[in-house]
């Protein structure tokens, strides 16, 4: 791609992909099932996991796909159209998780951003994705802890794109990745560490 068709597409699929990614799944799900906002009731996270607590696990699945395809959906259609562009389709991945963090559509307000994640490592990698998956699962069925599970996966998924020879720019979208994640779970790793963080439980 030409520097000044990089300098015109590299913006527009950018922002596009962030629209697409603050599109809460939580919120809208919550809406239209009648449920409490989850930004204001149990954890206060517009999440699959707050989802769960507030509504059970027909409204959580509902709310973990949707956030899950918003972020793979735009990596497959930029990978699709654009495949050699390992920026481009790394920027797009980020912004769209972004997008889920910090929605434009819900006062900057979004989740911790675990699904989307999961979603742009699909598009971007589905062996790795497979890969983190699987020691998210290790890690749930030891724990029941779903932001240890996560944290976990989210740490080792770096070195599962390394093995997989994923592009430098994958790697550090997805490594900026991890560390928001981190962050927005600094509060769960204050009551990991103290013993402190509930098992998950649901409403049958």
């Amino acid at each position: 791609m030409s520097t000044m068709l990089q300098i015109i597409v590299y913006p527009i699929i950018t922002i596009l992909a962030y629209l697409v990614g603050s599109l809460s799944a939580a919120i809208i799900t919550c809406k239209v099932m009648g449920l409490p906002d989850p930004r204001t009731t149990g954890s206060n996270n517009p999440g699959a996991t707050n989802v769960m607590r507030i509504g059970g696990k027909k409204a959580a699945a509902i709310t973990l796909v949707g956030d899950l395809l918003k972020g793979l959906i735009p990596v497959v259609i930029v990978k699709l159209i654009f495949p050699t562009e390992s920026l481009l389709i790394a920027l797009t991945a980020l912004a769209a998780f972004l997008g889920h963090l910090f929605p434009v559509f819900f006062q900057f307000k979004g989740g911790k951003g675990v699904a989307t994640a999961l979603g742009c490592i699909i598009g971007l990698n589905l062996w790795v994705a497979l890969c983190a998956f699987g020691t998210w699962l290790v890690v749930f069925a030891l724990s029941r802890i779903s932001s240890l599970s996560a944290l976990t996966a989210a740490i080792i998924a770096p070195i599962y794109l390394w093995l997989f020879n994923a592009s430098i720019s994958v790697v550090i979208a997805v490594v900026i990745m991890d560390i928001l994640l981190i962050i927005r779970h600094k509060a769960n790793i204050q009551r990991i560490l103290k013993g402190e963080e509930k098992k998950l439980t649901s409403k049958k």
